[in-house]
């Protein structure tokens, strides 16, 4: 049995990136929203990492390491948000806090 090539990944890549875009797109509550981003994040930093390790180079890995930085980052400001914003309205469904006007 061989080893998984460079389209298996690509091919696991862009099934997890349909996912979360479907997420995004689909769900109401502003958590899951938010756990598809990071879904759709993970599916780009699966095919960076596959691009790199095919290409024999470091540079796909090194961009990884910084996106996976910046969307810690991003969770903790997402997940602050959402708090601030449940004890504000009450709720955490998208269509009730796209009508919030402050």
């Amino acid at each position: 049995m061989e080893p998984p090539g460079l389209n298996h990944w690509l091919v696991v890549s862009a099934m997890l990136f349909c996912i979360g875009a479907a997420g995004v797109v689909l769900r109401r509550n502003l958590l899951v929203v938010l756990m598809s981003l990071e879904i759709m994040l993970n599916a780009a930093n699966l095919a960076l990492v596959a691009f790199s390790r095919y290409g024999n180079g470091l540079d796909g890995q090194i961009f990884v390491f910084f996106v996976i930085t910046v969307a810690a980052a991003e969770v903790a400001v997402g997940l602050a948000i959402l708090v601030a914003l449940y004890r504000l309205c009450g709720t955490v469904r998208v269509s009730d806090i796209a009508t919030l006007k402050l």
